[in-house]
């Protein structure tokens, strides 16, 4: 497919791959980027309106929902549910898995969605890059039967597709269907997505480390020994610390620049931050895709199996050779392995 082609052009002409899926699989990543460009309005104005700071509660992980985390659940979850394409939706802003149902068409539906409808929000208020991380299952139990607990929790390496929107200085969608990973961005003056990142991949090594060295007296001995690593003066080193707080910028800009983002188990988060199944597998299937790598720093973070929705994990992600070399510091301490 040729460089400025739109996104509705690309997947139309992708749908080979998927030949069993009747078109149910484009049509969903359809409404994921009609869904985007609706979020994408309102993080554009949000200056203007009153949808900065907290909506004053808080979700499923404890953590203070913005306004803007409020509404994007409500526009993707909408869009996603009115389409009736779907059979069944979590998302990391839901205490539970939400079932669709209502119709032949939904009822029959191969496909669940998990969706972090707006990553690295409390950067809203102080005008920083935030995104919409999504990841597409077949499910596992019998179509035409309300969806289970066990259709969402399935190991990464079953996903038919993952992506991201940023929205940035300016907006694109990066997806993977297991078949590379390809960048699209948003024409705002006509509303279309135009593909303008063909094929993307990880550099195979990097001078990026992104983490949040705040919590460094906090983290297991491996990771501490990896990021004197990065700073000592040798070779290409030390590299660069880079880190936004928002997982989809610093993901993407690694991606494109080569680099490793960490966010690592801690004494304050014994588990890792990150949601496996909202954050993680998505991001680490589209590592694999673009020929970059993912792990908890001792798995291989698409062979966990899940074992709750909202579980947390800690995780290495970037070029591959960089990733490699995190592993080897952390397997020097076994014992602080968290499975």
């Amino acid at each position: 497919m040729q460089k400025n082609s739109t996104l509705g052009e690309f997947i139309i002409g992708n749908q080979k791959h998927f030949k069993y899926a009747a078109g149910e699989l484009s049509r969903l990543i359809n409404s994921i980027r009609l869904a985007a460009k609706v979020v994408n309005h309102e993080v554009n104005k949000a200056g203007l309106v009153d949808i900065l700071g907290d909506a004053g509660d808080t979700n499923i992980q404890g953590e203070d929902q913005q306004k803007l985390d409020v509404y994007a659940n409500e526009i993707f979850m909408k869009r996603l549910i009115n389409r009736q394409i779907v059979c069944g939706i979590a998302s990391e802003e839901e205490d539970d898995f939400v079932t669709i149902s209502g119709s032949d068409e939904a009822n029959s539906s191969k496909y669940v969605v998990l969706i972090d409808p707006l990553d690295g929000s409390s950067n809203i208020d102080v005008n920083v890059s935030v995104g919409t991380i999504f990841s597409i299952y077949r499910r596992v139990t019998k179509p035409g039967t309300p969806v289970q607990l066990e259709d969402f929790l399935q190991e990464g390496n079953k996903q038919v597709a993952a992506g991201y929107i940023v929205y940035g200085t300016s907006t694109m969608l990066v997806y993977t269907t297991g078949h590379g990973v390809n960048g699209f961005t948003l024409n705002p003056a006509i509303g279309t997505f135009y593909l303008s990142h063909p094929n993307m991949k990880f550099p195979e090594d990097g001078s990026i480390y992104s983490i949040n060295e705040g919590y460094y007296s906090h983290f297991p001995q491996g990771v501490k020994d990896y990021l004197k690593y990065c700073q000592m003066e040798e070779g290409n080193r030390p590299y660069k610390a880079r880190y936004i707080g928002s997982l989809v910028s610093d993901f993407h800009r690694n991606m494109i620049k080569g680099g490793i983002y960490i966010y690592p188990t801690s004494s304050k988060a014994p588990q890792g931050k990150l949601r496996l199944l909202y954050e993680c597998n998505p991001m680490a299937f589209l590592a694999e895709q673009a020929g970059g790598k993912a792990s908890d720093g001792y798995i291989r973070m698409l062979d966990i199996k899940p074992i709750e929705l909202h579980q947390r994990v800690p995780f290495f992600c970037g070029s591959k050779n960089m990733v490699e070399v995190a592993e080897k510091f952390m397997q020097n301490h076994p014992d602080d392995a968290t499975y």
